[in-house]
């Protein structure tokens, strides 16, 4: 029979919780049920509830999950301690196992408040009818009794520091599992602490929110078509899996030193033999001769603001000229030849990259990439048209900056059809076609640093670069 676990967040990325949830249950094959109360998924809240069927697998969530800070076995709750204590002596065939002869303790906490250390012991006081008969054991006791206040936030007001002490929204209790084992990986991958970074590296947490999308583990082969500095390599590879990587500009990859930078940052931690290899290449010009090799592909395609997409041609094309063409004659000075490049308009890069994750992942493999966004003229149905035959949503998450947001789309192949390699033609992206539903993102660089401007006005003054 399902059990009841409280799990208590970080008050961060609040859209990317339970698509994180519902993507680690699936790497280790079990289900959640979630509250069919719309109030008990609210996500602007740290609390959730959620039945599984086993303690094993609420651990397994709190090892891989980075956004889960406590698990709880679930005992009660209540909007004050008399309704919570009636509700916890109900579930007393719960916790009456640990009566006789359990070591234990109390964790009194709260969320936006501190409770003063004198009320902390009147709330453990107030427990005496459990008549625990163990030992209390502050250092390595067998349980932990915990119990979170819920305040709401007063974040801007000027107050004192127990003001409002008590007049919690809510209390939840239950006995501890778990406490933060995935969210220390953020500081483990900071940026700022790597052997080789840029200015377009992606920060921690969202690094490893993106490799938990892409269920990486030991064994699956990944694929980032736009490396860059490798932030999503790091993590993907830490995770177990095989990592491979490509980019139009080798240098973003080597850096100026040897080894490769990915190379020496993936050294770092640990990961630099699932690093299989880097390559430069255009993604629309890619050497790939067969599909279905990749169980994921995982990257940020760079839209503009920092840096822009790519993709070989010239901005201009060139008028034929007449007669034979010239002979080439070899001198020493001759340097390696570079060739032109234009830019990649990000519609259609996102439409490619889908054609493309179709035919080179295997069936049930998924596409995990970020999509920037224009907050006021976004519609759901710029990302379906986004959307080929065999390709499904998974996840669509946003993270806001105001003006603007990128949202974190989670696609997954879910066909066994083999289809034909990507051409990439122009002609057939939805920037060029009028009669397609032409997205929100189109053109998202020159929105950028117009402002976002909207009939002549400035949407929001406040857009900042993130």
């Amino acid at each position: 029979m399902p059990t009841q676990y409280l799990f208590v967040f970080a008050q961060v990325h609040d859209e990317f919780r339970i698509p994180e949830l519902l993507s680690v249950a699936e790497l280790y094959g079990f289900d959640i049920k979630f509250s069919e109360d719309p109030k008990e998924r609210d996500t602007s809240r740290p609390f959730m509830i959620l039945e599984l069927k086993s303690e094993e697998h609420a651990r397994l969530l709190a090892g891989r999950c980075i956004l889960i800070k406590y698990v709880c076995e679930f005992y009660a709750r209540g909007t004050s301690y008399e309704e919570m204590h009636e509700r916890n002596r109900l579930r007393k065939p719960q916790w009456e196992k640990y009566i006789a002869d359990t070591s234990f303790k109390f964790m009194v906490t709260a969320f936006n408040h501190t409770i003063p250390q004198r009320r902390q012991r009147d709330v453990v006081e107030g427990f005496a009818y459990m008549d625990f008969q163990g030992k209390i054991d502050m250092k390595n006791p067998e349980i932990t009794l915990a119990c979170f206040e819920e305040y709401p936030d007063r974040r801007g007001t000027i107050r004192e520091k127990i003001e409002g002490d008590g007049e919690f929204d809510e209390v939840w209790f239950g006995r501890l599992i778990d406490v933060e084992l995935a969210r220390p990986l953020a500081k483990k991958f900071d940026v700022k602490k790597r052997a080789y970074f840029g200015n377009t590296s992606m920060e921690a947490e969202m690094s490893l929110l993106m490799a938990n999308q892409t269920l990486a583990s030991p064994g699956k082969l990944v694929y980032d078509p736009f490396i860059g500095t490798g932030s999503m390599a790091y993590t993907t590879a830490y995770f177990g899996a095989f990592v491979f990587g490509s980019d139009i500009d080798g240098r973003q990859m080597r850096g100026k030193a040897k080894p490769p930078g990915i190379i020496r940052a993936a050294a770092q931690y640990g990961v630099a033999n699932r690093i299989m290899d880097l390559c430069t290449f255009d993604v629309t010009q890619n050497p790939w001769r067969c599909g279905e090799l990749f169980d994921a592909i995982v990257t940020d395609p760079p839209y503009g603001v920092r840096a822009g997409a790519k993709r070989l041609g010239r901005k201009n094309q060139r008028q034929p000229k007449e007669g034979p063409p010239p002979v080439h004659v070899e001198r020493p000075d001759d340097q390696q030849y570079i060739p032109p490049t234009k830019p990649y308009e990000l519609s259609e890069l996102a439409r490619d990259l889908i054609l493309l994750a179709r035919y080179m992942l295997k069936p049930r493999g998924r596409l995990v990439f970020f999509l920037p966004t224009v907050t006021e003229e976004y519609e759901e149905i710029d990302v379906q048209t986004m959307l080929c035959e065999g390709m499904e949503i998974v996840a669509n998450s946003l993270q806001n900056f105001g003006s603007w947001g990128r949202r974190l789309i989670t696609v997954r192949k879910i066909t066994t059809e083999k289809y034909p390699p990507p051409t990439f033609d122009p002609a057939h992206a939805v920037t060029e076609n009028a009669d397609v539903h032409v997205p929100a993102h189109k053109d998202f660089r020159e929105k950028y640093f117009q402002g976002f401007k909207k009939n002549g006005s400035i949407a929001d003054s406040s857009a900042q670069e993130v």
